[in-house]
């Protein structure tokens, strides 16, 4: 039986998402011998009514960050949305690749049984790039296709606007919602987005296919496939990076046709006491190291019902990454990697009066669960588990 949340008041509502946080929470008496995927009550976002809208301009430029001066007690502070705020964020927009766009209301359900942004400056006058880097810079480039080729790095892929993504089903991509739209509008070239894949740049057998004696990594490169369609939540159209807008930034994208990798599935974000390690865990594209796939992991040293604050290592153009960990799934009895977050960008913080910056990532809270999983899947039966 499928109940409607329509008719349920603004606080029992805030009092049902923290409920969704609370449940799965593991041993209450310590810690699991194995970190365990917590098993959620999750709800149902379903698809209400679709609307046309005018074509877009495709006139805004790629931004490959994000910047708020919202830090973690600006976001606690904030109050948890109603259920028709709610229902207003999860409802999102489809653009297709021959330019149309829709705007899709969804309703949420619950299944039953039965059933001031801180710049600094240098004397010179010029503004300091951000970069995102916190003392050694502790990031690794992945060479070789032995590794690029091979999961779980094999799930990291470039969009043509300069961001990352990462593979979360056979034809699907997910990544941060401002690499293809700034809020307002679509950014250059998401009409004709491309999403690509590093593969080898000599073919096996091919010239310098097996050449031991070379101490230069093997040369790779990118294959392209156009995206069919991409969906963008209203949370991130209708809001800022100063206000709800960061805690909506992830799209996800549908490819023209299988890519034939493994890819990773998501997974509902859990609190950072229960990750192992405290840590996460991701791959990106950072513009700084052009054609190379970058790993990093950190650990998590703030959170909100949304966010996720960190400070690892990032360059722009790694934005989009899927934030992974590794957890034991009881029901498999088996170890498994799932995407709990995107990289968003950059904020930076006042803490106690002096200001620290922090890399943030958004959760797959509950809610967010439901709508990428049904974007994927077009069945909620198959997004019961998280």
């Amino acid at each position: 039986m499928v109940l409607s949340m329509a008719g349920i008041p603004g606080l029992l509502f805030l009092l049902f998402l923290l409920l969704l946080c609370a449940v799965g929470q593991g041993n209450p008496y310590g810690v699991p011998w194995k970190p365990t995927w917590p098993a959620y009550h999750l709800p149902v976002v379903l698809p209400q009514a679709t609307l046309n809208l005018a074509k877009p301009d495709f006139g805004a430029e790629a931004k490959l960050e994000v910047s708020s001066p919202c830090g973690p007690q600006c976001h606690k502070g904030a109050p948890l949305p109603t259920y028709e705020e709610a229902k207003q964020y999860l409802s999102y927009e489809t653009l297709y690749a021959n330019g149309s766009r829709t705007e899709t209301q969804v309703g949420i359900y619950i299944l039953g049984r039965g059933g001031a942004q801180h710049q600094d400056r240098e004397s010179s006058g010029k503004s300091r790039r951000k970069r995102q880097i916190y003392g050694y810079d502790s990031r690794f480039s992945i060479f070789g296709k032995d590794f690029l080729l091979n999961y779980p790095f094999s799930t990291s892929v470039k969009l043509s606007t300069g961001c990352t993504g990462t593979l979360v089903a056979e034809k699907h991509v997910l990544t941060a919602a401002h690499c293809i739209h700034d809020g307002k509008t679509y950014v250059k070239g998401t009409q004709k987005l491309r999403v690509g894949f590093l593969k080898p740049k000599f073919k096996d057998g091919g010239r310098g296919a097996n050449d031991s004696s070379s101490a230069m990594p093997e040369k790779m490169k990118f294959q392209w496939i156009r995206v069919k369609r991409t969906h963008v939540p209203k949370g991130w159209i209708k809001g800022n990076a100063n206000d709800i807008g960061m805690d909506y930034d992830y799209a996800l994208l549908e490819l023209k046709k299988p890519h034939k990798r493994k890819f990773m599935n998501i997974g509902v974000s859990p609190p950072a006491k229960q990750l192992p390690g405290g840590r996460i865990h991701f791959s990106g594209y950072d513009n700084d190291r052009p054609g190379n796939l970058v790993y990093r992991f950190c650990d998590v040293k703030d959170e909100t019902y949304d966010l996720l604050y960190q400070q690892c290592d990032a360059q722009p153009g790694a934005s989009g990454s899927g934030v992974y960990v590794r957890m034991w799934k009881r029901q498999q009895q088996k170890w498994e990697r799932k995407i709990i977050g995107i990289f968003s960008g950059h904020q930076w913080v006042d803490m106690n009066g002096s200001p620290q910056d922090f890399n943030v990532a958004v959760r797959i809270t509950p809610l967010k669960y439901a709508q990428i999983c049904y974007w994927i899947k077009g069945n909620y039966l198959d997004c019961r588990e998280g």
